[in-house]
């Protein structure tokens, strides 16, 4: 095992062997009496008072610089850095000064978690630093971090960037990169606001299975896996829109998941194959309704993650204000490409789509060949929240026919920063309907069509027993994240996407 250890490496656990040879534990095991954090002190210590006179800190030593019989070190903890001044007769008050001369100075690395406990005050430079009286370490770092050098200006060099280290190593990451775990915190605030949004309505938060014997609620292909038990094929869902559409046939009048789902395509800078949505249903209620209710609560997220409903992403400085701008499909086609393709049969779509300069595949049908035509088209140029609603029916296997306009669904979809953050429409309860639409899926899959839905005997029977009128919605969140944390890659707001094996 040596061989495969750098230089580095081998000093560490030389350091640590020393360690263990002056009976000193590398891994003590009790718990740490934390009374205070770096940020809680940097926010409210002021010079002269008496507060943050006893404190103790547990966290990553980062830098250290010996001068003599007292040094500086800097100690990371979960909040952030501060500084701390280390003398030789405070930590080793007695005739053995090994715990400074030895210890401290010679055997402890940077990465090591540490305990100290002093009192807080301002050097002459008036930097705020924690005078320490005891020290002690709670876990060796056998791997060296990447080093960040950060100057007198607070820029940093030698910044950790390769994407590679980033998203395989995200602990790593979250060390050396400090604004990487504030993402993660307002992600973690914007579940938070959402949940606290739907709970004050009444809605039941609801769990449904991940392992289904029938993938649906979605256009998308599956992973497939295997019961031994029962000795079936199972799925793992692509979404759980059907389950919770059950739960409103059983007398709930409005029930969200926080659902894991997972599809087996492509992957990119958007899309992961694991990923996360919140799915909401509520009974009574209509598309129209549910624009309003998306509006408001986006607009809360943005003002709860920043203060305001202005987000910066990127370039663009994205405006949550209700209320947003509102385009039937149709119309956004005809707005950006000057074509009104509303009464087009599947033929002259296909011709349109060649005039406009958009591959359509021969397999796809005339919902999918719309739906290319506006993704080229369209989609790109909305960057300020936009509701895309009324879709064709043949996109739409699970919506409500539009109570007006022939042809097309009760349907919308939510884009923003040229991404589709959200759909939703009124759920089709039609029994008899559902299931011709069903069919007509099968024959678009064995046209080829990969991601067309499966018939669900199960839930057309649910139907059957009679479902409300009621209105259903989807939002990414990993998208929704990367908008409201101004991040380039769904690989940035997820802990640890998915990765081609290492080498």
């Amino acid at each position: 095992m040596a061989q495969n250890l750098s230089e580095q490496e081998l000093v560490r656990r030389d350091n640590m062997q020393k360690l263990i040879d002056l009976g000193i534990n590398p891994y003590p095991g009790s718990s740490v009496d934390i009374n205070a954090s770096a940020q809680e002190i940097r926010s409210n210590f002021a010079e002269g008072e008496s507060t943050y006179q006893d404190v103790c800190l547990a966290g990553r030593l980062m830098s250290r610089r010996i001068m003599g019989k007292a040094s500086f070190a800097e100690l990371m903890d979960s909040s952030g850095r501060i500084q701390l001044y280390v003398s030789r007769d405070d930590i080793c008050p007695g005739e053995n000064k090994d715990m400074y001369n030895t210890v401290f100075k010679k055997l402890l690395d940077l990465g090591d978690f540490i305990r100290v406990k002093g009192f807080a005050f301002f050097t002459q430079k008036n930097e705020l630093t924690i005078h320490v009286k005891e020290l002690e370490l709670l876990s060796k770092s056998l791997k060296p971090l990447p080093i960040v050098k950060i100057d007198a200006d607070g820029e940093a060099h030698d910044a950790v960037t390769d994407p590679e280290l980033r998203y395989r190593q995200r602990y790593v990451d979250l060390v050396v990169n400090p604004e990487v775990r504030e993402t993660f915190r307002k992600r973690t605030q914007m579940y938070n606001t959402i949940r606290e949004f739907l709970n004050e309505k009444d809605y039941l938060e609801v769990e449904t299975p991940i392992l289904q014997p029938l993938y649906g609620g979605a256009a998308a292909r599956p992973f497939t896996t295997h019961h031994n038990t029962l000795d079936m094929k199972l799925y793992l869902r692509i979404a759980n829109e059907l389950y919770l559409k059950r739960l409103i046939v059983g007398g709930y009048d409005g029930v969200y998941e926080f659902s894991k789902d997972f599809r087996n395509e492509g992957m990119s800078r958007f899309h992961n194959p694991e990923f996360t949505q919140i799915e909401l249903y509520v009974a009574y209620k209509d598309y129209n309704w549910m624009m309003d209710l998306v509006e408001e609560m986006v607009e809360r997220i943005a003002i709860a993650l920043h203060g305001t409903t202005e987000v910066q992403v990127g370039e663009n400085m994205i405006n949550f204000k209700r209320p947003w701008k509102r385009l039937s499909m149709f119309e956004a086609i005809e707005h950006f490409t000057g074509v009104d393709i509303s009464a087009m049969d599947e033929d002259a779509l296909r011709e349109t789509a060649k005039k406009l300069d958009v591959h359509i595949d021969k397999k796809l049908g005339k919902g999918k060949i719309i739906d290319e035509i506006f993704g080229e088209k369209c989609e790109g140029q909305l960057i300020q929240p936009t509701f895309i609603t009324d879709y064709p029916i043949e996109m739409s296997p699970l919506a409500k026919k539009h109570r007006s306009k022939e042809g097309l669904v009760e349907r919308f979809e939510a884009i923003c920063n040229a991404k589709e953050i959200c759909n939703a429409f009124t759920e089709l309860n039609d029994p008899i309907d559902q299931r011709q639409r069903f069919e007509d899926q099968l024959e678009l899959g064995k046209r080829g069509d990969e991601e067309a839905m499966v018939l669900d005997e199960d839930f057309l029977r649910a139907l059957e027993y009679g479902m409300p009128p009621t209105v259903g919605l989807g939002i990414g969140m990993d998208r929704l994240a990367m908008i409201m944390t101004n991040s380039n890659s769904i690989q940035d707001v997820l802990f640890f996407p998915q990765m081609k094996p290492e080498k």
